[in-house]
């Protein structure tokens, strides 16, 4: 049955939304924010502090659509007060790597005794700092995060050995909630 539908996301103090067309930035005292929600059927509009979603004769999808927006919106928001924050461990049983950042790129050096260095280019907007057998990752969007955690985490998969002999890696301890 289709039916209006319409969600509210609220936003703390210190935190200001601006909608350009269809992209909406969310800033805060941690950082900024922005993302496109572009869909035919659903509108996004700013009123005081509150974004507000409406969809007319809205289906399942938009539904469900609808559901999703929120959920990132509400994730920018608590982004730009609090950077969503990621730990990947260095475990080296084998070999000892040597793990380092220069600029937004990760270099990966003796890995299982490898002689060229496997490197890994991070999203711009991530903060990676390697605090001796810890990499701290931080960003106000959740998204970035976590795809940055998962490159450094996919740069040292083993293939072809047996996992529970060869454990060296990095390896994703702690996730953003």
């Amino acid at each position: 049955m289709k039916q209006d539908l319409q969600l509210e996301v609220e936003l703390t103090n210190g935190v200001t939304a601006n909608l350009e067309g269809t992209v909406l930035k969310v800033k805060g005292p941690k950082g900024e924010v922005e993302r496109d929600f572009a869909h035919p059927r659903i509108k996004v509009t700013i009123e005081g502090n509150h974004i507000i979603l409406k969809a007319a004769k809205a289906t399942k999808r938009e539904k469900t659509i609808l559901g999703s927006y929120t959920a990132h919106m509400k994730n920018m928001a608590k982004g730009v007060l609090e950077p969503f924050k990621y730990k990947v461990k260095i475990c080296s049983g084998h070999f000892p790597m040597n793990v380092t950042m220069s600029g937004q790129e990760l270099i990966v050096k003796n890995f299982l005794g490898e002689a060229v260095p496997r490197r890994v280019m991070l999203p711009q907007g991530t903060s990676v700092k390697v605090n001796g057998i810890e990499i701290d990752i931080s960003s106000p969007n959740k998204e970035l995060a976590g795809q940055a955690a998962s490159k450094i985490e996919n740069l040292c998969r083993i293939t072809n050995r047996d996992r529970r002999i060869f454990q060296d890696g990095l390896y994703i301890t702690e996730k953003a909630k």
